[in-house]
């Protein structure tokens, strides 16, 4: 059980993760590792981060991956005791989406170094709450597959 948990965890947090910083980048028209050193802004401050090298994304990459597994860790332990959550997981991965995205845009991001609020136009603020949908979905498939409740 604990094996399966963890495979739940650890797939659906990495490729959600992975394919979060490419919906980023196509969202915005920029390069990934642009991405990637955005979200390490969120620990070094945006001038920091935008004048650093390989390194700094390689860091941003890591505080992604890190912060999806937080978010599928999350899911994953609460379907264990919430059924609807692996039974109705891909209405269950869209509201849980939601969620995440307007933690992450309202909560996180101002918290960080960054510490912006986020201003959006229509299209971005649904193309990124489309991204979070995608995401939260991702990890209920992997919660539902690998680590179903009452398994």
């Amino acid at each position: 059980m604990r094996n399966a948990l963890l495979l739940a965890i650890l797939y659906g947090g990495l490729i959600a993760g992975t394919l979060d910083i490419g919906a980023a980048a196509l969202i915005n028209l920029v390069d990934p590792v642009v991405i990637m050193r955005y979200i390490a802004g969120g620990l070094l401050g945006k001038s920091v981060a935008l004048s650093g090298g390989a390194p700094t994304a390689v860091l941003g990459l890591l505080l992604q991956w890190a912060m999806s597994l937080v978010i599928a860790a999350i899911y994953v332990l609460a379907s264990r005791r919430l059924a609807f959550m692996t039974t109705r997981w891909l209405a269950a991965g869209v509201a849980y989406g939601i969620v995440v995205f307007f933690v992450m845009e309202y909560v996180v991001v101002p918290l960080s170094a960054i510490a912006k609020v986020p201003t959006f136009t229509l299209y971005s603020f649904g193309a990124n709450l489309f991204a979070m949908i995608v995401f939260g979905v991702i990890v209920a498939f992997f919660a539902r597959r690998f680590a179903p409740r009452g398994a």
